[in-house]
C-alpha cells in the first residue's frame, strides 16, 4: 500500500507539473523568450542534458518543477530575448499558459477514461438491478430482474416514478406488484427512512448498462465533463472564500493518501483523479495571490494600466506577503491532514 501510494503520487504530481511547466516553456519559446532550463523536480539533478540553449533536467525530489526563462530575474542581464523585454500580452500568455494546460490535460485524461471504460448509464425502466442486503426489499423477497408494475395500485412506468413513490412512503406499509419471469406477484413492505438522503428507501438499485462512445463522441463528452467539473470546483472555491461553505482543503499528505486509495482501484480511476487534481491546480494557480500565476497576471495588469512596472521593492513586499499566506495555508492544510488521519 505504501509503495503504491508513493509511486502513484509521484506519477500524478509529476504529470501535473510536467504539463503545467510545459505550458510556460512552449509559450516562452513561441514568444521569442530564451529558456535556460526546464526541470522536473528539485534538488540535485539526476539526469540533465542541454539541447540548444535549454538544459532539460530530472531532479532528485520528484515534487514540483520549474522553467527558467531568461530575464525573469531582475539581476540578470537583459537582452532582446529576456522576459522583461517582451510586450505585456506576451508575458501574460506565458504566465497563464501553465494553468491553461492544467485545463487541457483533463480533456485528454477523461477522453482516455471514456474510451477505456465506457459510460455507465442508468436505465429508466422500473426494473430492479440490484438488492442491498438486510434492507426492506431483501427481507421481503424482491429479486434483481423484477419489473415493478405498481405501488399501492399506482401504475409504475419509469424508475424515477418508482423512486418518487418510495421517497414519500417512509415508515408506511406499501403493496408492490411486480413481474418475475412472466409471473405476477406482490409483496408488502415498509420503506425505511434514510436520514442522510432525507427520504424513504427500500434498498434497491436500478439496472445500469455500459455504453461505449466512439472517438468523436468521447472527445465531446470529455470536453463537457471538464467544463462541468471546472464549474463545480470553481463554485465550491468561491463559496469557501466568501464563507458560505466550510474550508475543505488537503495538503500534500492528504493528496498523497487520496492518490494511494484511488490507485488501489486501478489505472483508469487514477487518471480520472489526476484530471480532478489538474483542474484544482489550474484554478488555484489563477487566484490573484502573489507568487501564484494569478498574482503575476495581476501585477502585469497593473503595469499595463500604469504604463510602467512596479518597483522592485514593492514587488518583493507583495511576493513576501503572498509567500507567507501560502505557507500558512500549507501548514494549516497539513495539520488538518494529520488530525484527519490520526485522530
Amino acid at each position: 500500500m505504501l509503495t503504491t501510494t508513493i509511486v502513484a503520487t509521484i506519477f500524478v504530481l509529476g504529470l501535473l507539473v510536467l504539463v503545467h511547466e510545459f505550458g510556460h516553456f512552449i509559450t516562452a519559446r513561441l514568444t521569442g523568450m530564451g529558456v535556460r532550463e526546464f526541470g522536473i523536480g528539485f534538488g540535485p539533478a539526476l539526469v540533465s542534458r542541454k539541447l540548444g540553449e535549454t538544459v532539460y533536467s530530472l531532479n532528485l525530489v520528484p515534487l514540483g518543477g520549474f522553467v527558467k526563462i531568461a530575464g525573469m530575474d531582475p539581476d540578470e542581464e537583459q537582452t532582446s530575448e529576456s522576459y522583461g523585454s517582451k510586450p505585456i500580452w506576451a508575458r501574460m500568455i506565458v504566465i497563464a499558459a501553465g494553468s491553461v494546460m492544467n485545463f487541457l490535460l483533463p480533456v485528454l485524461l477523461f477522453f482516455i477514461v471514456l474510451l477505456g471504460s465506457g459510460v455507465e448509464q442508468v436505465t429508466d425502466k422500473p426494473i430492479i438491478g440490484g438488492i442491498l442486503p438486510d434492507r426492506p426489499a431483501a427481507r421481503a423477497g424482491i429479486n434483481a430482474g423484477d419489473r415493478i408494475l405498481s405501488v399501492d395500485g399506482e401504475k409504475i412506468e419509469t424508475w424515477m416514478q418508482f423512486v418518487q413513490v418510495i421517497r414519500v412512503s417512509a415508515d408506511k406499509q406499501v403493496m408492490i406488484a411486480y413481474e418475475r419471469n412472466g409471473v405476477l406477484g406482490s409483496v408488502a413492505l415498509v420503506p425505511e427512512f434514510d436520514a442522510k438522503a432525507n427520504r424513504g428507501v427500500i434498498g434497491v438499485t436500478p439496472v445500469i448498462t455500459k455504453y461505449q462512445p466512439g472517438t468523436g463522441e468521447a472527445f465531446a463528452m470529455a470536453v463537457k465533463q471538464t467544463a462541468t467539473v471546472t464549474a463545480t470546483i470553481f463554485t465550491g472555491l468561491v463559496q469557501m472564500i466568501v464563507g458560505q461553505a466550510p474550508p475543505d482543503v488537503a495538503g500534500p499528505i492528504g493528496v498523497a493518501q487520496m492518490t494511494g486509495q484511488v490507485a488501489q482501484m486501478g489505472f483508469l480511476p487514477l487518471l480520472q483523479f489526476a484530471a480532478f487534481l489538474s483542474i484544482n491546480l489550474g484554478l488555484i494557480n489563477l487566484l490573484p495571490v502573489p507568487v501564484l500565476d494569478g498574482g503575476h497576471l495581476m501585477t502585469l495588469a497593473v503595469e499595463a494600466v500604469r504604463g510602467k512596472p512596479l518597483s522592485r521593492s514593492k514587488l518583493q513586499i507583495i511576493q513576501t506577503i503572498g509567500f507567507a499566506l501560502l505557507m500558512t495555508l500549507l501548514l494549516l492544510a497539513t495539520f488538518k491532514d494529520i488530525t484527519r488521519i490520526f485522530w
